[in-house]
């Protein structure tokens, strides 16, 4: 089995910032809205608020982090930016069941996060090991 390449990983590192973030803010905290939240009417850029592993510790970021950039599309694409590369896929997101799978272009595999909060400007996704990614719209 391939090593996951380092898109990846910060995809993942990326996703469980925008888990952190929405946790934190406070009467938003757990409100999953509709699906539209998440990409707006075409489209909507995340950025990274913060990361908390899965012991609740804040995560410190690097400048590189504080440049990743995750765009939802209407259509179920998703692209990934940051200053080391882009990655591109599609979504997949259950509302009812909170969750989100994220599979990257040629991937044989998904990553799927569970959905703690999504409104119009709030994005937090929880890995299944509890680190949290805590997003924020750009």
């Amino acid at each position: 089995m391939k090593t996951l390449p380092t898109s990846f990983r910060l995809l993942a590192s990326l996703l469980t910032l925008a888990v952190l973030f929405l946790s934190a803010c406070g009467s938003k905290e757990g409100k999953v809205e509709g699906v539209n939240m998440l990409y707006g009417t075409e489209s909507k850029v995340w950025k990274t608020d913060k990361e908390l592993s899965a012991g609740g510790e804040k995560v410190k970021q690097t400048d590189a982090q504080e440049d990743e950039r995750l765009t939802f599309f209407a259509n179920g694409q998703y692209n990934m930016t940051s200053p080391a590369g882009a990655v591109n896929g599609k979504y997949t997101f259950d509302q009812p069941g909170k969750k989100i799978m994220l599979t990257p272009d040629g991937a044989a595999t998904s990553n799927s996060f569970d959905v703690v909060t999504l409104t119009d400007d709030k994005l937090t996704l929880k890995s299944p090991e509890g680190a949290e990614l805590r997003l924020e719209k750009e």
